[in-house]
C-alpha cells in the first residue's frame, strides 16, 4: 500500500452530511491527515467526516476567507489540499498528484491550479468556461487568503503559480431554488464588499455585465452545448451576474 503524501486534506463544512463523506473519502489514502473545520453543523456532518478518516474540528463561522485561513492554520504538512465540502478528487486524480512528488515537480511553484468540473443537478457541465475552471487548490501551508466575504482568493503576491491536470469535481446544487438563493447572498456579500471599498456601479453596469457573461460563457464558450440543464444553470449565473450589480448601484450613496 503506498505511503501518504506530505499533504494536508482541508475541508471547511456545516451541514453538509449528504456529501461530506464523499468529498473526506477522495483526500483518504492520499493525504497523511484530512482535516475537517466544521463551524457548528446540527447533522450528521461530523460523525460522518470521522467514519470517513477525517480529523474534526470546531469554529464558529468567521467568514469564507477566515474559516479556511483557520483550517489551514490547524493543518500539519507542509503542503495543503482544500476541498470544499461539494467537491471531490476525480478518478485518476491520486496517480497524478503522487507523480508530481515522486519527482519533486511540486517544488517548482508554491501554489498549483487545478482543474474544477462542475456538476449541476446531475449534469456535468464541460462548456461555457464550467468544465476546467482554473482553482489554486494545492499550496505551501504558510500561503494564505486574501480578506474578503465572497470568492475568496489566495495571496499569490510574489509566489510561483503552475498548473496541474488534476481534476475536481464540483457537485454545486442541491435544488434549483437552493442554489438561486446561494447565488442571491453572494450578490449582496459582493455588492457589500465593494461599497465598503469605495466601489460603485454605473446605471448601465447591471446590463453591462450580464451581457458580457451571456456572450463570453453561454455563446463564446459554449455554454448552450451543455443542453437544457447547462441552460437553467447560465440563466441563474447571469441572473447573479445582474442582481450583483444592481444591488451595487443600489447602494450608491444619496447626493
Amino acid at each position: 500500500m503506498a505511503l501518504p503524501l506530505p499533504l494536508s486534506g482541508v475541508v471547511i463544512t456545516k451541514n453538509e452530511a449528504d456529501r461530506i463523506g464523499r468529498c473526506v473519502s477522495s483526500l483518504t489514502g492520499i493525504c497523511a491527515e484530512v482535516l475537517v473545520l466544521d463551524s457548528g453543523s446540527t447533522d450528521d456532518t461530523v460523525a460522518l467526516a470521522r467514519a470517513a478518516g477525517a480529523r474534526v474540528e470546531h469554529q464558529d463561522w468567521l467568514g469564507f476567507s477566515a474559516q479556511k485561513n483557520a483550517a489551514i492554520a490547524l493543518a500539519s504538512q507542509r503542503w495543503v489540499l482544500l476541498l470544499d465540502a461539494d467537491e471531490w478528487l476525480a478518478e485518476g486524480a491520486e496517480t497524478k498528484l503522487r507523480a508530481l512528488f515522486a519527482d519533486q515537480r511540486v517544488e517548482r511553484a508554491e501554489i498549483w491550479r487545478l482543474q474544477r468540473r462542475t456538476h449541476f443537478l446531475g449534469k456535468a457541465l464541460n462548456f461555457g468556461g464550467w468544465g476546467r475552471e482554473a482553482v489554486e487548490r494545492l499550496f505551501w501551508q504558510p500561503v494564505r487568503y486574501w480578506p474578503a466575504r465572497v470568492h475568496e482568493k489566495l495571496d499569490s503576491e510574489g509566489l510561483r503559480c503552475k498548473s496541474l491536470a488534476v481534476r475536481i469535481e464540483h457537485d454545486t446544487a442541491r435544488s434549483a431554488d437552493e442554489y438561486r438563493r446561494k447565488l442571491d447572498r453572494y450578490a449582496e456579500l459582493f455588492a457589500e464588499e465593494r461599497h465598503a471599498a469605495g466601489r460603485r456601479a454605473g446605471k448601465l453596469s447591471p446590463y453591462t455585465h450580464w451581457l458580457f457573461y451571456v456572450l463570453k460563457n453561454f455563446i463564446v464558450r459554449g455554454g448552450f452545448l451543455d443542453g437544457p440543464r447547462g441552460w437553467q444553470y447560465h440563466y441563474l449565473h447571469a441572473r447573479y451576474v445582474f442582481r450583483k450589480y444592481a444591488l451595487l448601484r443600489a447602494l450608491k450613496k444619496p447626493r
